[in-house]
């Protein structure tokens, strides 16, 4: 959302020396919001929330893949474990699945 810089001079100059604001500055009711400024946000927040609901999707399942899990958490709790020791357990996995393992 772009500012609009003509409107932020006007109120600069109207407000004067509060306009930037110290310790003993009343800034309450210097402020009046424009009904386009007002639109203008309405409008960015709408597209906002249009772009938020395009990127929301659910991860596909693979039917393919083996199923070594009971629940959905104990699924996302594999994983993890899958990610982190698989490169050590491969071999161990692989000897169960052909009956070979010591």
């Amino acid at each position: 959302m772009k500012p609009d810089m003509a409107q932020y001079e006007r109120q600069r100059e109207k407000v004067g020396d509060a306009f930037y604001g110290g310790r003993n500055t009343i800034l309450h009711g210097l402020h009046d919001d424009s009904k386009e400024g007002i639109d203008r946000m309405v409008e960015d927040l709408e597209k906002t929330i249009t772009k938020r609901e395009k990127y929301s999707r659910r991860r596909m399942h693979n039917d393919d893949a083996d199923i070594d899990y009971i629940n959905e958490r104990n699924m996302n709790f594999n994983k993890k474990l899958e990610r982190y020791y698989g490169e050590y357990t491969t071999e161990i996995k692989q000897n169960l699945e052909r009956g070979t393992a010591v």
